[in-house]
This record gives C-alpha cells, structure tokens and sequence, in this order.
C-alpha cells in the first residue's frame, strides 16, 4: 500500500472483502448492538442473570477462537487497518458504533449547500446521558469522526469546539453535516452541524493537521511513530 491515497478504497481495506463475510459481520453488529441497548435498560431481579452470563462468557470464548486480526486462519481476509468497518463511530461491523452513515455531496464551493460530507446518525438507549438524551461525549465523538471524513486529504485531530445549542434526543435520525471552512498548508479548519427536522441542536468546529510526509499509508504511519 506505499504511496496510495489515504481515501482509495485499497489503501482503507486491504484485501478485497468477501460479500458474505461483510454481510455476516454487518448482522453480528447489529445484534449485538441490539444486545447493548437492551442490556442499559435491564432493572432485573436477583438472580435472573445468571443464565445469561453464562451464555455471553460461552459466546465470548467462542469468539476468542475464531480466526481474528491477531491470528488470521488460512484464506482469512487480512485487513489489520479497516476503519471503514471497525471504526468506534460510523463502523458498520463496530457494534460499540451508532453508527454514524455518511455520503459525499461533491459539487459546488465548500459549505454546508456545496462540496461536503453529508449524513444521518440515530443514536440508541446505549448513548444516554441525561434521561432521553444523547451523552454530551458521543456527540463529541460523532464530529470527531464527521470533520475527519470531510478533510480534503488525511489529517491528525488538532482540536474539536462543540457548541450544544439545544439537547439531542434518542431514538431519531439525526441530519449532520461537515465541510471544510479554511486551509493553510497542512491545518485545515473544518466546520459541522446536527439537525432534527431542520433545527439546529449542535455544530463543531475542528481544526485537523496533514501528516509531514503526506497523506498516504506510509505518511500516518510515519507521523504516528513520531516522538
């Protein structure tokens, strides 16, 4: 992968990714996702989880033995770098992820009715903070991941300013957006909104910084091993 763009899908995937397994690995997601928000909103009585400790510490060792990142059986599809996927934000096979879904709109100047990434989140039970709301933290992490995708090229978090306007509910599509506002050589300065049904409940302003070596595979590497 040296060389190749941060944004090419070979660069983010490594090998091709079976249909199959990408499907099962979306459903195991979802499920446990299901498994999550359920479990936040469990008031059980004493002793009636047992049982099901039991089944998750079997489902746990029986996934601790399957072929994995950190021993990959043989035909296994290797991707050790795979945050389309796995990212802890918008990853689809990432049940700790919402998730956030994003698409580029790709004409017109940047801003929020031109070039930018556009998308929906809904956030579950799991993300709760204050009662029937969205923890202050996730949002934080949602424009973490929104302004990242909406770069122009690879960057590195330099800082991120949340401004909460109004609570964000559970349990409804949130519409976000981010774009960038302002470049100068490797900072950019990105900007992004939440809304529900048009009103503004949250926006952010993050400032991103390129990696020295460039924004390839081999530039981040670099730039993270940096002292």
């Amino acid at each position: 992968m040296a060389g190749r763009l941060y944004g090419e899908d070979e660069a983010w995937l490594g090998a091709q990714q079976p249909e199959q397994v990408d499907a099962d690995l979306r459903a195991l997601a979802d499920e446990f996702r299901r498994v999550l928000a359920l479990t936040v909103e469990l008031r059980p009585l004493a002793g009636q989880l047992g049982p099901l400790i039991a089944q998750a510490r079997a489902l746990g060792d029986s996934l601790a033995e399957m072929s994995s990142v950190r021993a990959p059986a043989p035909g296994a599809v290797r991707r050790p770098f795979d945050p389309l996927r796995f990212n802890p934000v918008s990853g689809s096979c990432n049940p700790v992820a919402a998730p956030l879904e994003v698409w580029k709109v790709t004409e017109g100047p940047d801003g929020p009715d031109g070039r930018r990434t556009q998308g929906r989140v809904r956030f579950g039970a799991a993300y709760q903070g204050p009662p029937g709301h969205v923890h202050g933290a996730m949002i934080a992490a949602m424009y973490d991941d929104l302004l990242g995708m909406s770069q122009l090229a690879a960057g590195f978090t330099g800082s991120i300013t949340v401004r909460y306007r109004r609570p964000t509910p559970l349990h409804r599509d949130l519409d976000v957006a981010g774009w960038v506002a302002r470049v100068d050589g490797r900072k950019r300065w990105l900007h992004g909104t939440c809304h529900l049904d048009g009103v503004l409940l949250t926006e952010a302003e993050g400032l991103f910084i390129a990696p020295r070596q460039g924004a390839t595979m081999d530039g981040i590497t670099a730039h993270l091993g940096e002292p």
